[in-house]
């Protein structure tokens, strides 16, 4: 079809290669791309055993990222966080902490007026609440398709406690958590 593929980054235009050669020559631009993720996740190790952590905090109720990139409390976010935690110690499923959280129109992080049960499900079991940070919770078995899955012991996790502030006590937690797994 005479149709040619440029690669800025490996300097290859697939016209002026050998028709032979291209095949080996993509076989090695790909375990170079390998060979750099894999430098990239032991970086992420690296700086994670150092005490040192990347987080997400932009869709994280509760909390954001000082100027040294230390997560702190957002006050207003934080009361919408224990009242999710109180309702369900009250014996509030998530379904019906969802509809409170709506019918008070209370917004999610992302300013939505709609709650899904899925995320206060996920926030009642976040370690973060009570100061502290699992690390490697997810992993990246493919460095082509970036999709992440479950760490399920593939990997090590590491727990870093009083991380940084909580927003619920440990025992608020722990009783969360006890009455969660009873269900």
């Amino acid at each position: 079809m005479n149709v040619a593929m440029l690669s800025n980054v490996e300097q290859i235009n697939t016209m002026e290669v050998n028709e032979a050669l291209l095949p080996i020559l993509l076989a090695a631009v790909q375990e170079e791309s390998a060979a750099k993720s894999e430098n990239i996740k032991f970086g992420i190790r690296q700086r994670m055993h150092s005490g040192k952590t990347i987080l997400n905090h932009t869709r994280f109720l509760g909390y954001t990222k000082d100027e040294g990139d230390r997560l702190v409390v957002v006050p207003e976010e934080a009361e919408i966080v224990r009242k999710i935690f109180s309702l369900y110690l009250d014996g509030y499923g998530v379904r019906k902490i969802k509809r409170y959280q709506e019918e008070n129109g209370i917004k999610t992080v992302t300013g939505k007026s709609e709650w899904s049960t899925f995320t206060i499900d996920r926030m009642l079991s976040n370690e973060k609440y009570k100061g502290n940070l699992l690390l490697q919770k997810t992993r990246t078995p493919d460095f082509l398709t970036r999709k992440q899955k479950q760490n399920c012991g593939e990997l090590s996790m590491l727990l870093v406690e009083n991380a940084h502030e909580s927003i619920v006590s440990e025992k608020m937690f722990e009783e969360v958590q006890r009455r969660k797994h009873r269900m």
